[in-house]
């Protein structure tokens, strides 16, 4: 069994690994704010948001209950369908893209489920303290996801023909992220480039050219 899924076993535990060991780094040792940069464009930024990836919030505490739920029946079902896929042999790459979705799902997810409970909560001057299960900062499905990844590659400004923002300072790219979204990107980047290279083979029956022959070869005077 485990050779059979060790694409999506791997690809879950190395994500997984990576995506929270950096976040569990980064709360543990760091205040809200910036950690370090390289340049102006590559940017460790730690924030917190209670909502959906790349920083964007969702609907207050109810908003974050439902997204978290959602999330959770999600991942349910993208267990499911891996194993349909891997049962019925589809293309490794395929399975690896799927794979990599599925694993920043769960890694968001892992947040979300256990971080309010279980640390102190973050702000600008004090670092997280990691606490026994139910004395942190909010309860059960209410922890902030961790983003820090910025890369603000560009700023400028919009033409001033641009219709609604035209003249007004834009910045790319603008969201702060974690690996788990990142993760997520790459799998649904991959799975573009590459939708005809996964695509099966349908492989045509041949015809029964022997029967064929011999009925020709009888027929001849």
């Amino acid at each position: 069994m485990l050779k059979t899924f060790r694409i999506p076993i791997l690809t879950l535990l190395l994500v997984l690994f990576v995506d929270q060991f950096i976040k569990i780094y980064i709360k543990l040792n760091y205040p809200l704010g910036e950690v370090g940069r390289l340049g102006n464009w590559c940017i460790i930024h730690f924030t917190e948001n209670p909502g959906m990836a790349f920083g964007m919030e969702f609907g207050g505490d109810y908003g974050k209950l439902i997204l978290s739920v959602f999330r959770i029946l999600a991942s349910i079902g993208g267990i499911l369908y891996i194993r349909h896929i891997v049962r019925h042999k589809e293309n490794p790459l395929f399975i690896f893209c799927v794979s990599l979705i599925l694993a920043g799902a769960i890694g968001n997810i892992l947040d979300s489920i256990f971080y309010g409970s279980i640390f102190t909560e973050s702000d600008e001057f004090l670092t997280a303290q990691l606490v026994s299960p139910g004395n942190g900062y909010s309860g059960f499905l209410h922890g902030h996801v961790v983003d820090m990844f910025y890369f603000p590659l560009y700023n400028g400004h919009f033409p001033e023909w641009f219709p609604i923002w035209g003249g007004e300072e834009f910045q790319f790219f603008r969201p702060i992220f974690n690996f788990a979204d990142f993760a997520i990107s790459i799998g649904v980047g991959l799975l573009i480039v590459f939708q005809k290279r996964m695509q099966k083979k349908i492989v045509e029956p041949e015809a029964p050219t022997e029967g064929i022959a011999e009925e020709t070869t009888t027929a001849q005077p």
